[in-house]
């Protein structure tokens, strides 16, 4: 399949996990790819696709850094078709009451902030291009209680309304806003977990209160955003979808008391 063949697509966050996952499917299947990271994870990226890509250092949060990525795609490939706004970061996992107001506010930032901005300085330049496609990377952890922390599902919750209002106010322009909610994958952000479980022989374990019994693996992600963002959701907007085993329907969590520290 082509389904990108000759578009011009940025991913942000595309140093690792999800993120490079899709850089790499995008060009497997036509796509000129801008690989955006604030690591030298993007110049990997880029290096691994070849000829087809790229790579930017930003900061997905900073305005002046979304503007110069838009800008680096259209002057390089002639304007913008996709963008998939995946960068995040995950705030710890800290209670409500060991969170601090600065961590909110880095984790919202990037996590919320930097989703905006995409949107905002990519949806006219795709819009010139006759419409395309964004997709916000939200988490399980937005949709309700039991999947991350606080500062974490707070920022993933306002992500999957922002593609539900960006939906809305691009009305006409044919700039489909949607967004995958992961459940737990194997990234850079979790590695720690799934390497302390395989270490402890405990790697079983890691996933089990999905119905399939296991993590993701980014590509699987991967997958789920590429659809998205081509003419094969040609009719899908507005929407979050769950790419989490079967977690959100239940979330099924063991609960920390008020006045407890988790064991």
């Amino acid at each position: 399949m082509m389904r990108f063949d000759g578009k011009s697509v940025i991913v942000t966050g595309g140093g690792s996990g999800i993120g490079r996952a899709a850089a790499i499917a995008f060009a497997e299947e036509g796509a000129r790819v801008v690989v955006a990271d604030r690591t030298d994870g993007a110049d990997e990226t880029a290096a691994i696709i070849g000829k087809a890509a790229r790579a930017i250092r930003m900061d997905a949060g900073s305005e002046e850094d979304v503007i110069r990525t838009v800008a680096l795609a259209c002057d390089t490939h002639g304007g913008l078709d996709v963008m998939f706004a995946n960068a995040g970061i995950s705030g710890g996992m800290a209670n409500i009451f060991d969170t601090s107001a600065d961590l909110i506010a880095e984790v919202l930032r990037v996590n919320l902030i930097g989703p905006f901005l995409a949107i905002k300085h990519a949806a006219p330049r795709i819009a010139e291009r006759g419409g395309g496609a964004i997709v916000l990377t939200a988490s399980v952890a937005g949709l309700r209680s039991g999947a991350g922390s606080p500062a974490y599902s707070a920022s993933k919750a306002g992500v999957i309304n922002l593609a539900q209002v960006a939906a809305q106010q691009l009305s006409g322009s044919n700039v489909r806003v949607n967004a995958i909610c992961p459940g737990l994958t194997e990234t850079g952000m979790t590695r720690p977990v799934f390497d302390y479980a395989r270490g402890a022989g405990k790697i079983d374990r890691v996933g089990r209160l999905n119905p399939l019994h296991r993590g993701a693996q980014p590509e699987e992600l991967a997958r789920a955003a590429l659809f998205l963002a081509s003419d094969e959701a040609s009719y899908v907007n507005g929407q979050a979808l769950a790419v989490d085993g079967g977690l959100s329907s239940s979330h099924p969590v063991t609960r920390q008391e008020y006045g407890k520290t988790a064991a």
